[in-house]
């Protein structure tokens, strides 16, 4: 990539896009095009094509996406199938139409099987059957894989896919109702810490392990990857250590400053009993994450602060 590329980041406002946005940004790539969803629907696909065909964008980022947790991936499957593939069909398809020389497009660790070995590898992917609670998500962003290295097989785009790991960070969602496991326990045990609670109940059993990578490493990783790889293999993007989800709601309390008690409701899914993404080819090309866990939930803990005022 060049600086004065001309670069469209679908999803800017999202946990992943903004991260994009701002390492882009300070990276010195000045030629950054954004839209909102209220200015231009992803899922219309005449709407998008007028986008393409008017901007011209050279390098593409697809971080835009209908996501949430394991209650409104399971209570809504249908937009999370639907909504995904109309807005990844849409981009793809135009960005290959009006000359967008490379692409990058992010999937997400769901895609692999419910108990594929661990850590899992790339090659993991269409071995065994997903996680029944976001098999949905999962299928559509399959698609999406698919979609690029059919572009990349037939017509020799370079259109590549990257698959993160649990991410969190600055500009995630913490609405209790379909936020993912980090935010919403952030939230939850603040929310016990301000209203002097003596305790906080967490979802399941507190065993099943997770990965989490903070979304200024994704970015950056994201970064490596456009100016450094052309493969249509998709390639993981993790930071390579995992925790028990009760391990995670400790470190929280102790970020946080709760001094209560953890509950686990085991009448409460789990999920996948364990999700570590094998990172090592990304490694192996030379990115490694910087940010760690504790960190990593100090610094989100001080944005989610100042967005309370």
């Amino acid at each position: 990539m060049q600086k004065t590329d001309r670069i469209y980041i679908a999803g800017h406002r999202g946990l992943a896009g903004s991260a994009i946005h701002r390492e882009l940004q300070r990276a010195g790539y000045a030629n950054i095009v954004t839209r909102t969803s209220a200015e231009l629907n992803l899922r219309e696909r005449d709407t998008v094509r007028a986008f393409f065909e008017k901007e011209r964008p050279q390098v593409v980022a697809v971080a835009a996406a209908k996501v949430g947790g394991i209650k409104a991936n399971n209570d809504f499957p249908v937009e999370f199938l639907l909504w995904n593939l109309q807005i990844q069909n849409n981009v793809i398809e135009a960005a290959a139409e009006f000359g967008v020389e490379k692409l990058l497009f992010l999937g997400s660790s769901c895609i692999y099987p419910k108990h594929a070995h661990q850590p899992i590898t790339e090659d993991a992917l269409l071995t065994g059957p997903l996680e029944p609670t976001n098999d949905a998500y999962a299928i559509a962003k399959i698609a999406g894989i698919k979609l690029c290295q059919s572009y990349s097989r037939q017509y020799g785009k370079r259109f590549i896919s990257a698959m993160p790991t649990n991410l969190y960070g600055p500009g995630d969602n913490f609405d209790l109702a379909n936020s993912h496991v980090l935010p919403a326990l952030l939230r939850k045990i603040h929310e016990a810490k301000m209203r002097g609670y003596h305790e906080v109940v967490v979802w399941g059993t507190g065993t099943p392990r997770r990965e989490f990578l903070h979304a200024d490493d994704l970015a950056a990783a994201c970064r490596f990857l456009l100016e450094n790889y052309d493969d249509p293999a998709l390639i993981n993007v993790g930071y390579g250590d995992d925790v028990t989800i009760r391990e995670l709601a400790e470190t929280i309390c102790e970020v946080v400053g709760f001094q209560g008690a953890l509950t686990f409701d085991t009448t409460k899914p789990d999920g996948t009993p364990r999700k570590l993404m094998d990172s090592s080819r990304l490694r192996a090309l030379g990115w490694k994450p910087a940010i760690a866990l504790r960190e990593g939930i100090r610094s989100t803990y001080e944005w989610y602060l100042q967005k309370q005022h």
